[in-house]
């Protein structure tokens, strides 16, 4: 099996549905960040064989094929898109990985991206040709065993003991670390959409005042300790070859899990257990944790039930503070990694998605 290294990563701005990356269809969202990423490789374009793309909101045709055709990438390039929804931006990555370990690639591009501002509208067409909209697909067979994600979340928010107040200060500090690191971010951030961002707009000084204004979704659960629909890119080259010096992110163990589809935001306790059982590792050896923040007593479920310590996670803030684009959230956490892990530092990303799934990276710097 040979090496294989993920050797550049970069993002888009997330910014909420409808705001300043709207007008863009996913290919002119995604080809920048794609174009950006190799560049900074040193690889020549050329040399790509695959590129692999996360994507949970679009119309299908193999938006992969679209998005290579309108990068940088040769034509070779055929393009596989993958739609496990919020994990899917992590999956690709890991599926890039391995395609480069077993030999059958050895340079590829691989990630996410969601416009939630252009999604298609969905229409279910009956036995008796009457169309019928729908807005969220089914994940599970049994209409009983699937809930709403927020109900889900309030669930989670009882069990774990966690009340409204608790996901609120979360949130405000999620919005606060992001504010505070806005200028430590434009190295992975590809400058794309009219305004230009070199941050995530969405940050902003919440407040215990300000989350008592949000509406509720259910219970405890508000807009405020939710993570805003959103769209964004990111993408990283992983290759079989790294250049002395040169930083780079290894994967030590990456895993995907089916768990209880009631509570799919509990998903990632399984996984995580996972890649610290195969790898050897526990929380004490993690030096930065990035873990997907769709709602606020999620993460904290998944912090507190993995013993992962506070300071290390997320410390530039969350999707709380930045939007969830939905096929790239999971993509944004390994970017955001590989910006802030220093070479021989470990570090830690999870997601959850509907359907009761949750995935796990754990991966080493080295440079």
């Amino acid at each position: 099996m040979q090496s294989a290294y993920i050797v550049s990563a970069k993002r888009s701005i997330v910014s909420p549905i409808n705001g300043s990356l709207s007008s863009l269809p996913i290919n002119e969202l995604a080809a920048p960040v794609i174009n950006n990423a190799i560049e900074a490789s040193g690889i020549n374009a050329d040399a790509v064989d695959e590129l692999i793309v996360s994507n949970a909101l679009g119309a299908g045709g193999n938006p992969a094929r679209l998005i290579a055709l309108s990068s940088n990438l040769p034509e070779k390039v055929a393009g596989l898109s993958i739609d496990r929804q919020c994990v899917g931006g992590l999956d690709a990555i890991m599926l890039g990985i391995k395609l480069v370990q077993s030999g059958s690639a050895n340079v590829i591009v691989a990630g996410g991206v969601e416009s939630y501002s252009n999604r298609p509208i969905r229409l279910a067409q009956a036995y008796d040709k009457i169309l019928v909209p729908y807005n969220t697909p089914e994940f599970s067979p049994n209409s009983n065993a699937e809930i709403h994600l927020a109900e889900a979340a309030f669930i989670i928010a009882e069990k774990f003991g966690f009340t409204q107040m608790d996901q609120d200060l979360f949130a405000i500090k999620s919005h606060a670390k992001a504010l505070d690191s806005k200028k430590s971010l434009s190295d992975e951030i590809v400058k794309i959409g009219p305004e230009n961002f070199s941050f995530d707009p969405y940050s902003r000084n919440l407040s215990l005042k300000l989350c008592g204004r949000a509406p509720k979704l259910f219970g405890s659960i508000t807009h405020a300790n939710t993570a805003i629909s959103a769209d964004a890119a990111s993408f990283v080259v992983i290759c079989k070859n790294v250049l002395k010096g040169e930083k780079a992110l290894k994967l030590i163990s990456g895993t995907t899990v089916g768990a209880n589809p009631k509570l799919p935001g509990l998903a990632p306790l399984d996984a995580i257990k996972g890649v610290f059982d195969v790898s050897g590792l526990n929380e004490k050896d993690i030096n930065q944790v990035e873990i997907m923040e769709a709602y606020a007593s999620q993460a904290m479920a998944c912090i507190a039930g993995s013993g992962l310590e506070t300071l290390k996670t997320n410390p530039k803030g969350g999707a709380l503070a930045r939007g969830h684009p939905i096929g790239a959230s999971g993509a944004i956490l390994v970017t955001r990694l590989f910006s802030d892990l220093s070479p021989g530092e470990v570090g830690l990303a999870a997601i959850a998605a509907a359907g009761g799934i949750g995935s796990a990276a754990l991966f080493g710097c080295i440079g």
